[in-house]
């Protein structure tokens, strides 16, 4: 696969700007051009029809991401029960996680991707989160070590942590709800999901509706259902943190 000298550049130019120590950043130089290429490879999308795209290092990125995201939350909360840390590290490895992470190194500035799929404005999260995933895979591929990956991330996963932390439901809320309907003798809520829009990724594609007993709670957004359904039971909670629940 050959790499034109200005895409090597930018590609040069995007590694300097991760927060990676100097050391591994001077592996992505012209004169290892192998690395260059695994790079420009995690930054293609399928769209722009390439002789590669992203999808294989995206899945070794997963792999990659996962590994850490257990080491990182093993080490900043080793008393944490593995139940909890199954579900924090849910969070720190999720597709809405790696977009953030994504928009902070500005990856889409540095991603070769087709006419119709730039146009595709529903869609960017999706292949930013993918790409970031991808450029994990590929820093791997590169340096064959973990430790400048999870150093780089750790920084997102201090703040990401906290956060869910923070949240006395730990963002779960559909079970959360659910707990505190029958703790009080109530029925469990019931979802009621309609599809509004067909763009693929819209973040209000699908329409929630949360019932209990029959009477309408909260409603929610999402792109997918299950998002739509988390939104509308985290409304829920809402509301029932104001108002006295009537059996």
């Amino acid at each position: 696969m050959k790499i034109s000298t200005q895409r090597s550049e930018e590609i040069i130019d995007f590694i300097r700007g991760l927060n990676l120590d100097e050391k591994y950043k001077k592996e992505f130089t012209n004169e290892k051009i192998k690395n260059i290429l695994n790079i420009n490879e995690s930054l293609t999308h399928s769209s722009a029809n390439r002789e590669t795209n992203y999808e294989n290092l995206e899945f070794l990125g997963d792999a990659v991401l996962r590994l850490i995201a257990s080491d990182f939350i093993k080490n900043k909360y080793p008393h944490m029960q593995v139940g909890e840390r199954s579900e924090l590290r849910s969070h720190l490895v999720s597709d809405k996680w790696l977009e953030e992470v994504g928009e902070s190194i500005k990856i889409k500035s540095v991603l070769v991707i087709g006419k119709k799929a730039l146009r595709d404005k529903s869609a960017n999260a999706t292949i930013q989160a993918e790409a970031t995933e991808a450029l994990i895979g590929a820093l791997y591929e590169s340096l064959s070590i973990l430790d400048p990956i999870k150093n780089w991330l750790i920084p997102f996963w201090e703040e990401k942590s906290e956060e869910v932390l923070a949240d006395p439901h730990k963002k779960n809320y559909k079970s959360a709800l659910q707990e505190l309907t029958q703790s009080v003798g109530l029925s469990i809520p019931v979802y009621k999901t309609i599809e509004v829009d067909k763009e693929h990724n819209n973040p209000k594609r699908f329409f929630c509706t949360v019932y209990i007993k029959d009477r309408s709670i909260a409603e929610g957004w999402g792109k997918s259902i299950k998002q739509a359904e988390k939104d509308s039971a985290s409304k829920a909670l809402k509301y029932f943190d104001k108002n006295f629940i009537d059996q």
